[in-house]
């Protein structure tokens, strides 16, 4: 039967105690990670969120009942206990309160447990599925609650960094109106509108911008945000942004509000002092140099075109490429005796799923050289490639050719990727923070045909593009800025149009009519014909960071109760299927449609 915490009140928590407490009567509460029975002592290692401690009861010193009930207790068991701390004679090293032990004279039960479906340890090697299952019982692991704890203190820093800098937390709705922003919106049905919908907000874009119009000059919030987009480890479908918008600005203030902050996180969680200004790469830059927009730049493999060096050569791939594509390379060093034949025909399937149609090879071993595509060449280019890729013995270079110039750099940059994991080269104690500059304001479509906004249809265009909207998209740049944190784009953020006549403008570009755009953003666009400031900022993606910091590979190890890759969540078994009194209700039918 369980017992009561009547009278009781924790003095300290497990993990806390030291050498200092010897002699101090505490009272400590916890759940039980072990018990060991040695006949005449018991231990038992009393578990709590900062951590373990010792409690020991010797048969010849404590009461017979309660010898007796401390014998009974098992793992996981919720437990009150009073004692006196006291030095530990087998000292434990390897845990923080392992010189102290705690001499029992009082345990309550407080709740039993059955058995639990996997051990509550460090680093489990149970599934994920069981233990997403369970994750109640996966929360109560140390390594999973230290990173919670972590991002609770981040937040809290983040809230005081942006109020020391004059920023004030507005809340958004998180009803709203459903409108294009990229990813597919979540939507909810309204009762008192049948037939009608709100939508789950992608991000507070809209709303933050208003609130520059309200006059409130600096926002932030740290704000749930809703995709419904193909899941991976650093995507979530409900995931946490902490977004800012300020007023009177331009892209170098808001950067510079933004490297404040990760430095000052940096350096008051992790003791890392991130050096600043952080480097700037523009978009074209980093696709040519990294084949990526967020390019982990914690080792080299730099991309090389090879466009010109080949130009004539013959072989019918690369020719048939540069009439409006590229020939690129990367070199991958001392990775001859890593990949064999059978390694590099992975990676060949590795960048077909990507969309390439293969992947040529030379490779440079101490008794020959081998190439993929030795025979539609001639020595003298063969040895030119090699010499333009700066390859040397030991090394391979591998080639991508398309018509397609951003399909060769994206494959390339994510088989450099896949290269230097293999090769064992990133250096996983790295933080490299670096910015991209410079986007593309438009990007062509292919499935639609149309040209459609790389951000949002609310980022500025560069003064010097102005005159080319209509007749150059391709060169018309974006006052937009990403921060990348080892290959992961930790943060987004543009400079907005607040002249009505270009944003206008800007949705006739993107082949709204009026009445579209009026349907979609009129209140937006109403709003600016009152006086709007000019404004801009991002929204620095929280889970992603508290990831990036902890060194973990996926979002579901810092996030409390996370979805799976396919958006289900085990543990309460939703998306699930609600009765048909609800549905009514709603006038929503899930019959299948008929012809």
């Amino acid at each position: 039967m369980a017992e009561s915490v009547k009278g009781l009140r924790r003095t300290c928590y497990c993990g806390e105690l030291r050498t200092e407490h010897i002699g101090e009567k505490v009272t400590l509460f916890g759940w039980v990670q072990r018990r060991r029975n040695l006949g005449s002592l018991i231990f038992i290692d009393l578990r709590d969120r900062e951590g373990i401690c010792q409690l020991t009861l010797d048969e010849n010193t404590s009461e017979k009942e309660l010898f007796e009930k401390a014998a009974s207790v098992h793992s996981e068991y919720v437990l009150a206990v009073c004692g006196t701390v006291r030095e530990r004679s087998a000292k434990n090293k390897d845990i923080p309160t392992g010189d102290v032990e705690v001499e029992v004279s009082e345990l309550r039960i407080l709740s039993e447990s059955e058995t639990p479906p996997f051990e509550i340890a460090e680093n489990s090697k149970t599934s994920e599925l069981t233990r997403l299952k369970y994750r109640y019982l996966d929360l109560r692991r140390p390594d999973l609650q230290r990173n919670i704890i972590l991002r609770h203190k981040i937040t809290k820093l983040t809230r005081d960094y942006f109020d020391e800098n004059g920023f004030i937390e507005l809340e958004t709705p998180i009803l709203v109106k459903s409108t294009p922003e990229g990813a597919r919106d979540f939507l909810v049905p309204s009762r008192l509108h049948k037939g009608e919908f709100y939508a789950l907000p992608q991000s507070p874009q809209l709303y933050k911008q208003l609130s520059m119009v309200a006059g409130f000059d600096r926002y932030m919030q740290i704000a749930r945000c809703f995709r419904d987009e193909d899941l991976r480890a650093d995507r979530q479908p409900e995931f946490t942004q902490i977004d800012i918008e300020m007023s009177f600005v331009d892209q170098e203030d808001v950067m510079q509000i933004g490297e404040g902050y990760i430095k000052r996180i940096f350096k008051e969680i992790l003791s890392v002092d991130i050096p600043s200004p952080f480097p700037r790469l523009t978009y074209t830059e980093a696709m040519n140099r990294y084949g990526s927009d967020k390019p982990d730049t914690r080792f080299e493999m730099e991309l090389c075109d090879l466009s010109e060096t080949v130009r004539g050569c013959g072989f019918g791939v690369f020719e048939s490429a540069l009439e409006s594509g590229s020939v690129r390379c990367i070199t991958a060093k001392a990775a001859a005796d890593t990949f064999s034949r059978k390694g590099i025909d992975k990676l060949a399937e590795f960048v077909k799923g990507m969309g390439a149609k293969g992947l040529a090879w030379i490779k440079l071993t101490h008794d020959a050289v081998n190439c993929s595509f030795s025979k539609f060449i001639s020595e003298d280019m063969l040895n030119n490639i090699i010499e333009k890729s700066g390859a040397q013995t030991g090394d391979i270079v591998f080639i991508v050719a398309d018509s397609d110039n951003y399909k060769v750099q994206s494959v390339l940059g994510s088989l450099r990727v896949e290269v230097a994991q293999k090769l064992g080269i990133i250096d996983r104690e790295k933080y490299n923070l670096l910015w991209i500059v410079n986007f593309p304001f438009f990007e062509f479509d292919e499935q639609s045909g149309q040209w459609v906004a790389m951000h949002h249809p609310f980022t500025a265009p560069t003064d010097e593009c102005l005159d080319k909207l209509e007749s150059d998209k391709a060169s018309v740049f974006a006052k937009a800025y990403d921060l990348v944190l080892n290959g992961v784009e930790l943060c987004s953020g543009s400079i907005r149009i607040t002249d009505p006549a270009l944003q206008k403008r800007m949705f006739a570009m993107l082949g709204l009519s009026d009445e579209e755009a009026n349907e979609k953003f009129g209140f937006l666009t109403n709003a600016f014909k009152y006086g709007a400031p000019p404004h801009g900022g991002m929204g620095i993606g929280l889970d992603r960071l508290v990831m990036q910091m902890l060194r973990c590979e996926t979002l579901r190890d810092v996030i409390a109760f996370p979805k799976t890759k396919d958006a289900c969540e085990p543990m309460t078994e939703c998306p699930a299927e609600v009765d048909g009194a609800q549905l009514d209700e709603l006038g929503i039918s899930t019959e299948p449609l008929t012809e």
